[in-house]
């Protein structure tokens, strides 16, 4: 077990005059003329966790279980969990079904926040009470207590919001990203997206407004649909039109000032993805980065030949691999920045770990539309 560097408090406060009162373990005290950096010991404490020992549907395969102290290494950081949320990803990672997993038995979770607990003796530049978020993400999140290397953790500012926090690394920065790696967009420009009510969707709403960008969004038709629209108009979205209104021959007609979009996102698949390919102007580019209908995209022979549209996809998790962890840690402080701002919101809802149960069947639609789950320990 590797040495992690303990000062006996009692000892040192009585060599130094001091009145041996007992602060919490992760304490760093001051003496004159000392500064002492009191680490807790060489293990973390008893984490709670949800485990998954085989792949399969998650409320059929996961466990809520006590996992033993984990030793902590010179340059590990022992965390304890705040907050983090059920994604998508999260689901198809226990469903087995996902390009990259763990391998089971394995703790589910990719995202999140953390307060430090305590440190190993070779680390620097964090210390206990800090907030941190696993950047590149990092699975097994869902669990109390996290023990990583201290490369793993990005301080963040303690201002920010717990489930922004929880949730930035993954949804807002795929967002950020897709704006900005595809098409050069300027002042004015205008993108088009359906899903948009999505937390990746009202992220494009609102960061594309930011740069004075306007955004045509496509969501399905359902009850309330009205109240949809005027919720993610307040978000900043210039258009929004239900499938059903896209059901016309001529959907430039709808654009009123609106200019033709250059850019496209979809998340949906067949025929809402052609709907998003129609808005298009010659030249442009839509890019997938999810298939919520499980239906293939189908895309005309002109299309191709006379607007010359362009087909892409995008998958954050290979973006991250690409050695980007400092453009990822900055791009992850201006979002947070514009968390705190109330620039940037979304729809979550916190639920105790306690609860976990009724969260996951949340996410796994078993309880109608609900908002993203985010998990607080």
């Amino acid at each position: 077990m590797a040495a992690v560097r303990l000062v006996h408090l009692k000892t040192a406060l009585h060599r130094h005059g001091g009145t041996p009162s007992i602060p919490p373990p992760w304490t760093i005290f001051r003496l004159p003329n000392k500064t002492f950096r009191l680490f807790s010991t060489s293990v973390s404490p008893p984490s709670k966790a949800v485990v998954y020992e085989e792949h399969g549907q998650p409320d059929a395969v996961y466990k809520l279980r006590e996992l033993p102290p984990v030793p902590i290494k010179d340059d590990d950081v022992c965390v304890r969990m705040l907050a983090s949320p059920i994604n998508p990803s999260d689901i198809n990672r226990i469903e087995g079904v996902y390009p990259v997993r763990p391998a089971v038995p394995a703790v589910g979770g990719y995202e999140g926040v953390g307060e430090v607990h305590s440190v190993g003796s070779a680390v620097k530049g964090l210390f206990p009470g800090d907030w941190v978020i696993p950047s590149p993400p990092s699975s097994g999140t869902w669990q109390t207590y996290v023990v990583k290397g201290q490369n793993v953790w990005h301080r963040i500012d303690k201002s920010t919001p717990m489930e922004y926090a929880a949730t930035i690394t993954v949804n807002p920065l795929t967002a950020l990203r897709m704006l900005e790696d595809f098409v050069d967009l300027k002042p004015g420009d205008a993108v088009v997206q359906n899903g948009a009510t999505s937390i990746v969707g009202q992220c494009i709403i609102q960061l594309a407004r930011v740069r004075g960008i306007h955004s045509i969004n496509i969501i399905r038709d359902r009850a309330g649909s009205d109240e949809v629209k005027e919720k993610l108009k307040k978000l900043g979205a210039d258009q929004v039109f239900t499938e059903s209104q896209l059901e016309v021959k001529n959907l430039k007609s709808l654009l009123a000032d609106t200019p033709e979009p250059a850019l496209g996102f979809n998340c949906v698949g067949g025929n809402a993805a052609s709907s998003v390919l129609k808005f298009l102007k010659n030249g442009g580019t839509m890019v997938t980065y999810g298939g919520m209908s499980k239906k293939p995209i189908t895309v005309s022979t002109s299309s191709f030949i006379f607007k010359d549209l362009s087909l892409r996809g995008f998958w954050l998790q290979k973006w991250m691999t690409s050695d980007k962890a400092k453009e990822c840690r900055d791009m992850i402080d201006y979002l947070l920045s514009l968390t705190r701002s109330g620039e940037l919101k979304y729809d979550m809802e916190l639920c105790p770990f306690d609860e976990f149960p009724t969260a996951l069947d949340k996410a796994l639609g078993k309880l109608g539309s609900q908002p993203k789950q985010v998990i607080k320990f």
